[in-house]
């Protein structure tokens, strides 16, 4: 995969805004990418197909259980895993494909 078609990937999953905000009820809240963790560890080179998009509050700014940074198992026990959430993201990304289309 090429360093652009990345960057394609990594600014539309951004374009989406904060995914948890989105769910409370609060869109186009702008994100932050958070490379996802559960395939491969903080020590494994990051996937940059494998991203949420987060606001710097539920990323890595806001305290424990609210930032993923602050307190991983507890801001999944809240907000869902990130299996789960990079599920409906890919999901969000596929819709509009073909809402393009």
């Amino acid at each position: 995969m090429t360093a652009k078609t990345e960057q394609a990937h990594l600014d539309a999953v951004a374009d989406l805004g904060c995914w948890i905000c989105a769910k409370a009820g609060y869109p186009e809240t702008p994100a932050e990418i958070h490379h996802v963790r559960t395939y491969g560890g903080a020590r494994i080179k990051r996937n940059h197909l494998l991203v949420l998009p987060l606001c710097p509050f539920h990323h890595r700014t806001g305290p424990h259980g609210f930032a993923f940074h602050a307190g991983s198992r507890e801001w999944q026990r809240i907000h869902g895993t990130e299996t789960q959430l990079l599920a409906e993201v890919y999901a969000a990304l596929a819709k509009n494909l073909e809402d393009i289309a």
